[in-house]
């Protein structure tokens, strides 16, 4: 802890944008080795807090946008040239990206929240050439959530590293939950308008 402390604090706030840049790409740097210590440096009044979480949501953006493009300009021509010898004909990958593209914005915020996923939600966005306002929108909102919650974690806990594993472990679970919710939330929101959308057939006169 004290080494990551020290090194989040001699590479500065451009530090936590290459880091994050790193982790929200394919780069495995966990967001949770980089935020906490900025965190536990502005609780010290080396850091402001604030300014480590801007730092922070704009770097997972930036490494956002490097699998979005990486994916809309090479995963896409080779999936549609080479897809079919690995059973993905240009049928199913226009399901696919006609589901991406419905459900777009729920799948790259809930996808930021969580482990693994957030690593990857870019490439299918990509992919499905997602609209780039709708999809820097839902990537900061749903980065925002994560990198506050790791840095004010850092802050209220310090350098305290078994407290702090207890933390992180539990806040991960709370996003789980909270993803669920919102994605229970969505499906009946969702259901609902379907329901609502469907024509009216008149009755027969007897």
């Amino acid at each position: 802890m004290e080494w990551l402390v020290h090194t989040i604090g001699s590479m500065g706030y451009p530090g936590i944008f290459m880091l994050m840049a790193m982790e929200s790409s394919v780069i495995p740097v966990p967001s949770e080795l980089v935020m906490p210590p900025a965190g536990y440096l502005a609780y010290k009044g080396q850091m402001n807090a604030a300014i480590a979480i801007f730092w922070g949501t704009l770097g997972s953006l930036a490494g956002a946008y490097a699998n979005y493009f990486a994916s809309f300009y090479l995963g896409r021509p080779l999936i549609l040239k080479y897809g079919k010898y690995v059973l993905i004909t240009e049928e199913k990958f226009a399901r696919v990206e006609s589901f991406f593209l419905r459900h777009g914005e729920i799948a790259t915020f809930i996808g930021r929240l969580l482990p693994v996923v957030r690593h990857l939600i870019s490439i299918p966005a990509g992919l499905a050439g997602m609209n780039h306002v709708r999809f820097s929108l839902y990537t900061l909102a749903g980065a925002g959530i994560w990198v506050s919650v790791l840095t004010l974690i850092g802050y209220w806990i310090g350098e305290n590293e078994n407290l702090l594993n207890s933390y992180l472990h539990e806040a991960g679970i709370a996003i789980v939950v909270f993803s669920c919710v919102i994605i229970a939330a969505y499906v009946y929101v969702h259901k609902r308008r379907s329901r609502n959308s469907l024509p009216v057939v008149p009755e027969e006169a007897g």
